[in-house]
């Protein structure tokens, strides 16, 4: 089947009525876009057509395509059928088809064409709509309104249950990240979007104070849009020192905080609680000398003030340096250097 969409989409074919042998379009449309959003081609070719079918009769562009006067009959016919309606009178059908395909047609119309015997109307695939950049989220947020109603373990999971594999995906994140390993990387980024879209949809069930993944993801569109008026209004940056300068002074305006220490996990990992404490003190331009003490925690959290100063992250440096040890460890045992390590026990991922 010779499947011409680009000649389609130009509107190529101007042929006067009872030319040729016809035509029959087999025309797609995305689930991800809002019904009725058809391009421009598809409305055309749905306006001329001679006949329009559709098998699925609560397909959810039928209301718009019969608001906009385009009668379509409710059928599933065969391919036989549908060449002996085009060919004789050059007509044009045109089949809106369902989410599921047309396979019976399709390989129906394929045994015709292949036969060599057969007189075919042009055949051609129409995408009516097109999924706009991020389109498979959507699918994500109904996939997971799907395990959330039926899956034993998914429907009951809180917060709570939760807050351990956000842990486990934010450090398999960083560990393909250091590593360099580009397909771990895909599949780490998407373990951690599954955190974000679960948590989302926990919060949805809230008695209390529910919200949505388009709340979370409105939050955080208004916070960029405010945090970078060198893009999105009039300020000016013209280097990256401009850019965070303007960050942390529109920061500062929105959380009202009396101390540069507010919001600071502290229970993110030492080295790293360390580093984050030393990058708020040198920002704000204070001169805070470490606490007097002995000891490893002094000698360490020195360690992780110095290495912040010198634009070293002591976390990395330290995982570096224990990656390097395990190879030492695993040469002596006189093995390979193992793989790249994978949580443990339930993972909803």
């Amino acid at each position: 089947m010779n499947a011409d969409a680009s000649a389609a989409e130009t509107g190529a074919d101007a042929r006067p009525e009872g030319a040729g042998t016809g035509r029959l379009v087999l025309l797609t449309t995305s689930h991800r876009v809002a019904p009725g959003l058809l391009s421009w081609p598809a409305w055309q070719i749905l306006r001329g057509a001679d006949r329009v079918l559709c098998a699925d009769p609560d397909h959810p562009q039928l209301p718009y395509l019969r608001e906009a006067g385009i009668e379509v009959e409710t059928a599933a016919p065969a391919a036989r059928e549908l060449v002996d309606y085009c060919v004789p009178k050059a007509r044009t059908a045109v089949v809106l088809t369902s989410a599921d395909g047309e396979s019976a047609l399709t390989d129906g119309l394929a045994r015709l064409a292949g036969s060599g015997r057969e007189t075919m109307p042009d055949l051609e695939l129409l995408p009516g709509s097109y999924d706009l950049p991020g389109a498979r989220l959507l699918d994500l947020v109904q996939v997971m309104d799907q395990i959330r109603a039926a899956c034993p373990w998914s429907s009951i999971r809180t917060h709570r249950d939760l807050a351990k594999y956000g842990i486990e995906e934010a450090y398999e994140l960083v560990e393909a990240i250091e590593e360099g390993d580009r397909e771990a990387l895909r599949e780490e980024l998407g373990d951690v979007l599954l955190q974000v879209v679960f948590h989302a949809r926990i919060a949805q069930d809230d008695p209390d104070e529910p919200f949505s993944l388009d709340d979370v993801a409105g939050g955080i569109v208004e916070k960029l849009i405010h945090r970078h008026p060198h893009v999105f209004g009039e300020e000016d940056a013209a280097t990256p020192e401009d850019v965070k300068a303007h960050w942390l002074r529109t920061k500062a305006e929105e959380k009202q905080r009396e101390s540069v220490t507010e919001g600071i996990p502290l229970a993110q990992p030492g080295l790293a609680l360390a580093a984050k404490l030393a990058s708020r003190v040198r920002t704000a331009g204070l001169d805070v000398a470490p606490p007097p003490g002995q000891g490893i925690g002094y000698e360490l959290l020195a360690l992780a003030m110095r290495a912040e100063a010198e634009g070293v992250d002591p976390e990395a440096a330290l995982r570096a340096a224990a990656r390097a040890y395990r190879d030492a460890v695993v040469a002596a045992e006189g093995g390979a250097a193992p793989g790249r390590s994978g949580g443990s026990g339930p993972d909803p991922s």
